[in-house]
Parts: structure tokens; C-alpha cells; sequence
């Protein structure tokens, strides 16, 4: 259900609510509560599903107020980003009962159990099992660079329902429960020093019949939706409202004071490197530099500046698609390889202002080390979410309408093909 508030409607309604709700002595857990019951904290959502049924212009002012009023926006993760609009698409009354609420009052966190060894771009060839037992059913396989796996309470899972089906049309979407002891979470050290991804293994695990989303063998279907989320969300650009926590009771913020929180990151370090907010950072430190009347580095600086705002501006037209009940069409796509070259930008500008420094990391270097950080993180941007190949590839054939690449027929059931080298 849409609303009928103009912008600046929505802009006093939410500055009346932070008037009268903002504490910074509230826990994080509080806050959140009422930030989610209030509708704000997604404030695109239906009326019904703890929104505010705004479309992308009215919503758009609300991280601007959050942030006016030094308030902390809603959980940040993936269950705001893929989980809940996946949930509202897709989901049952039922389903949208158990879930959204957790999602939006921050109790519960999310991570996405999609990619597989064998299966990263070509995600359909996934091999995970989920085998029927009465009202469960019992999941055995693997899945790799699992964002937040370490500290999440539920999983977007993926496994094969039907292996005799083609490959798109035998795989189910679950809601998975992360905290049983048929699971294990192993973090993957990156050479940030992070640990934003884990790799995770099923043995025997099991999840409820009435977790299964979209319906079974239906969950390629559902999972594009989820893509297409994500790639909306990391070509967004960034700029939130500040202070964000990451959701649930495994991250240890819940009970965080709010007016404490700040930029503080989760003692899990589920903090990602943020291209986004880069090009302030990058800008100041060229006036520390005396770089900032070079006209290349003038230039290269407006070229950044340029791509986060287009950037930001196709996240707001996404959202709009979204607002209006339309799934977001190749704005995603094309948004997911402007990010990578976001990336590539500040890989190649922050180096060049920061000279021999760039080699040194470490807090007391210029800009505090962030720049060394988002150098080493830069590669990843352009792989997960869907590789940059896929992206071209989906645009080319679903977009402008070249033909596919050659492989099996789409009919083949999915035992018949070849995954690697193993045979499904």
C-alpha cells in the first residue's frame, strides 16, 4: 500500500518523530524497536509490513534527517538489503509475520547462502542438497564467501529440491536457521585483515517446510529477486544515515548506548570497505597533500565525484521501481558495474596522493589508513554480487537482445551435466 505524503510531509513527520523518540541513552535493541514499530526504518515498505509506503523521493529525505538529528539509521546487513524485500515479494502472510519484524527491529541478522566452489558465477550449477523428511528437510553441502556467516542468526539459502530438473528449475530458497549443530562457519581471512565472508558446510542440517520461500523447486525465481537487490544495493553508493550497527544478538550491539555508537565498527569486524564515502576522504587528503590545485588530480576527483552521484541516483530510481511494485530491471546491472569502476578509481587516486606512504598501513598514516584498506578490498567489488563478465552478459542478452552464449540446452536435467569435474 502507497502512501500519499509528499516530501516535505514525510520530512516534518520524521523530524516530529526524532523530536519526540530520539535518545542517545537508549540501547541500540531500543532504538531500533521503535525506529522499526514507527515505519521509518524502511520507510519504502508497505504500511502493512512496517513501512511507510513511500516512493523514492519522499524516502530518500529520510538518512538526511537521521543524520541531521545525530541518530543512528536502521540495522545495516543483509536482511534489510536482500532478506525483507525478497520476503515481501515472495513470502507468505505467514512468512512476512515470522520475519520482517526481526528484520526491521534489528534482532535478527542475515547472511546470503548462495555461492558454492563450483558455483560463483554460475550460481544455477549449485550442488547443496535438500532432501525432504517429513516436515523438514535435511540439507548436506557447502557454500563459500558467505557475508556476516559468523554472526548471523538466519541464512538466504540455496540448495538442488529436484536434480533431475534443469538446473534453473530445481533449486529452492530457504529462510535457514544458522545456529545448529549440523552447521559449521569457518571466517576467510582476507589481506585487509578482515573477516567479511566465511565458508560454510551442512552437515545434515535441517530447516522447516514452512521456511521454504516461493514455493519448491520455484527458487531461481526467487533468488533473482534477491540479486537483484544486491546489485541495487552495493551500486548504490553508499551514504546512509551515520553510526550503522550490524543486527542480531551474535554481533554483540544490541545493547550498545546509541549516543556511544558513532562510527564504531561490530567487535566481528563486519565492516566493509565503503567506496562510496571515499571521495570526501580522498579530497582532503589531497588539500593535506598540497595536490588540490593539481588539474589532474582536480579532475580525477570531479571523475569520482561524478560516479557516486550517477551512482546514487540509480540507486534512487531502483528504489523508486521498487516503491511502485516493479522489480528493479537493468538499472541494477548497470549500477553493479559502476561500482566496480568506483573501485578502480579510488584503487588508482588514493595511492597517487598519498606517494611511498600508500606501501605503510596503519592508523597513524594519512587518512588513517583507510585508503590502504579500500586498495586491498578493491578487487573483491567487482566480483562478488555477480562478476562484472556476468553483469555485460545479462545486459547483452536480456537488454539488448544478443545472443546467448552457447552450452547445454535448458532442458537438461541437472544429474545429466557436468559441475567442474564432478557430475552432479
Amino acid at each position: 500500500m502507497m502512501t500519499t505524503l509528499t516530501v516535505d510531509d514525510s520530512r516534518t513527520e520524521v523530524r516530529a518523530f526524532l523530536a519526540e523518540a530520539w535518545d542517545p541513552d537508549l540501547t541500540v535493541a531500543q532504538w531500533w524497536e521503535r525506529l522499526g514499530e514507527s515505519g521509518w526504518a524502511a520507510p519504502t515498505w508497505p504500511l502493512e509490513w512496517f513501512g511507510k509506503g513511500l516512493g523514492r523521493d519522499a524516502a530518500a529525505i529520510v538518512n538526511d534527517e537521521l543524520r541531521a538529528a545525530g541518530a543512528i539509521g536502521g540495522p545495516s546487513g543483509l536482511g534489510m538489503l536482500l532478506a525483507g524485500p525478497t520476503i515481501l515479494a515472495h513470502g507468505t502472510e505467514e512468512q512476512k509475520e515470522r520475519y520482517l519484524r526481526p528484520i526491521v527491529t534489528g534482532q535478527e541478522g542475515w547472511c546470503q547462502l548462495f555461492s558454492e566452489p563450483g558455483a560463483g558465477s554460475d550460481l544455477a550449477s549449485l550442488q547443496t542438497k535438500a532432501e525432504r523428511d517429513g516436515d523438514e528437510w535435511i540439507i548436506n553441502g557447502q557454500k563459500v564467501w558467505t557475508s556476516g556467516g559468523q554472526v548471523a542468526e538466519l541464512g538466504m539459502l540455496l540448495a538442488r529440491t529436484d536434480p533431475d530438473a534443469p538446473k534453473h528449475k530445481g533449486i529452492s530458497y530457504f529462510a535457514f536457521p544458522m545456529e545448529q549443530a549440523g552447521v559449521e562457519v569457518r571466517p576467510l581471512r582476507e589481506m585487509t585483515g578482515r573477516a567479511l565472508f566465511s565458508e560454510v558446510f551442512f552437515d545434515d542440517a535441517r530447516v522447516r517446510g514452512d521456511a521454504l520461500i516461493g514455493g519448491e523447486n520455484k527458487g531461481w525465481i526467487v533468488a533473482n529477486t534477491t540479486l537483484a537487490n544486491e546489485r541495487a544495493g552495493l551500486g548504490s553508493g553508499g551514504g546512509g544515515a551515520g553510526g550503522a550497527a550490524f543486527p542480531g544478538r551474535k554481533a554483540g550491539m544490541l545493547e550498545v548506548r546509541v549516543g556511544e555508537l558513532g562510527e564504531r565498527t561490530s567487535r566481528s569486524g563486519v565492516q566493509p570497505a565503503n567506496f562510496g564515502r571515499a571521495f570526501g576522504l580522498l579530497r582532503t587528503i589531497a588539500e593535506k597533500v598540497g595536490r588540490s590545485d593539481d588539474p589532474i588530480i582536480r579532475q580525477r576527483l570531479v571523475d569520482l565525484y561524478s560516479m557516486n552521484e550517477v551512482g546514487r541516483i540509480t540507486g534512487l530510481r531502483i528504489k523508486g521501481a521498487l516503491a511502485s511494485g516493479r522489480g528493479p530491471g537493468p538499472e541494477a546491472n548497470t549500477a553493479k558495474l559502476m561500482m566496480s569502476r568506483i573501485c578502480r578509481l579510488v584503487r588508482d587516486l588514493g595511492p597517487e596522493l598519498l606517494g611511498p606512504e600508500a606501501m605503510i598501513t596503519g592508523s597513524d598514516t594519512t587518512g588513517g589508513g583507510v585508503v590502504q584498506e579500500l586498495v586491498l578490498f578493491a578487487p573483491a567489488p567487482s566480483i562478488y554480487g555477480g562478476s562484472d563478465e556476468i553483469q555485460k552478459n545479462i545486459i547483452g542478452e536480456r537488454v539488448l537482445g544478443l545472443p546467448k552464449e552457447p552450452g547445454p540446452d535448458k532442458s537438461t536435467p541437472f544429474r545429466e551435466l557436468k559441475v567442474g569435474t564432478q557430475s552432479a
